[in-house]
């Protein structure tokens, strides 16, 4: 069953009254969060999605914020930020540790299918070494490896694209669909730019991608330049940018098949806010993205607003139902983190 069904007005419906429901759960069990939204007068209930009250995300950064006891944490997952304001650690119980990879499962299915590829991961296989506190790029890299089968790792133990063994997969797997995977300026810097100096085909692939544009935008490459030299250079057409943080681990926006937007799954959305007045925006006009998950229980993570601005550029008149979105950025000052980002190796 698809997780991008609900037209826009069914969705809210829906969301409102279990977001409502869980906004009283996470009171009732963090009280550091029922002290912020009692110093701010937040209300018990609520006439609508955008009037729930939302927690900026760098809160992550400077408290501890959890919605279960201590002997229950199963796995703590910490951000890649880079600044004094520390990374955002997130925790979660087994409940929340099955259930939010399981979401995100039915959220790719979407452009995968049922069926597990074999999967090229664009990442050295280090990254994943601790399994139970990972970084925001190892907890993303091996969330996804949950989807593939016959994993190849295209950079070797120095950071450096191994170059036989990515020959090696397309040889073996590259007649056939198969799955790519990784962060947008590894999976440029370290597969596109491979693939075109050896004149590799990837035209069987789906790759799955998302992080930080800032890098690519600096070398003039935005997504629609990022989807056009992969098919002209590659062969490869299936491409699905998604939007999401370790803040709301499990919840991902995904590229719909026609490239350029972004969509919610039925069991999240996006507001965006004006940044003065922090009301809703409308169509069109941009603003601070406002992150809302139903996924979110061991942690108060379920309406987030987010330090990237953002755009909805209509609803229910896309690929999928519901809202249609672009990310533009991040706020002027915002920290400067991003999964890729943290990358620090070179190609030869």
């Amino acid at each position: 069953m698809s997780v991008f069904a609900r037209p826009q007005a069914e969705r809210e419906t829906e969301l409102l009254a279990s977001l409502t429901e869980l906004t009283a759960h996470h009171r009732e069990r963090c009280a550091p969060y029922d002290r912020i939204l009692s110093s701010l007068g937040a209300p018990t209930s609520f006439d609508s999605v955008a009037d729930l009250p939302w927690l900026p995300v760098r809160m992550f950064k400077t408290h501890d914020l959890k919605s279960i006891p201590d002997d229950e944490v199963f796995k703590v997952l910490t951000s890649s930020g880079t600044t004094g304001a520390g990374a955002s650690r997130i925790y979660l119980d087994k409940e929340a540790a099955a259930v939010q990879p399981r979401q995100l499962g039915a959220t790719l299915r979407e452009v995968l299918g049922g069926k597990r590829l074999p999967m090229l991961m664009v990442d050295t296989v280090s990254i994943i070494k601790d399994r139970r506190s990972f970084s925001a790029r190892g907890a993303g890299v091996l969330g996804m490896a949950n989807f593939g089968r016959s994993h190849v790792y295209a950079l070797d133990e120095h950071d450096q694209p191994d170059v036989a063994a990515i020959k090696d997969f397309l040889a073996r797997h590259g007649s056939e669909p198969f799955l790519i995977f990784g962060f947008t300026f590894m999976v440029w810097q370290y597969l596109y730019e491979v693939a075109r100096e050896h004149s590799l085909d990837l035209s069987n692939g789906i790759l799955v991608h998302s992080g930080g544009w800032k890098k690519l935008i600096d070398i003039a490459v935005d997504n629609a330049e990022f989807r056009r030299r992969f098919a002209a250079d590659t062969g490869l057409t299936k491409i699905h940018n998604y939007y999401g943080m370790i803040e709301q681990i499990g919840t991902v926006f995904l590229e719909g098949p026609s490239g350029n937007s972004l969509y919610c799954p039925d069991f999240a959305d996006v507001i965006i806010r004006d940044p003065d007045t922090w009301e809703e925006q409308p169509v069109g006009k941009p603003g601070v993205i406002e992150v809302i998950s139903t996924l979110p229980r061991s942690y108060p993570g379920h309406v987030l607003l987010t330090e990237d601005l953002g755009v909805v550029h209509g609803i229910d008149d896309g690929d999928w139902p519901g809202k249609r979105f672009s990310v533009l950025g991040r706020l002027p000052r915002a920290e400067a983190r991003g999964c890729s980002d943290t990358f620090s190796g070179a190609v030869a």
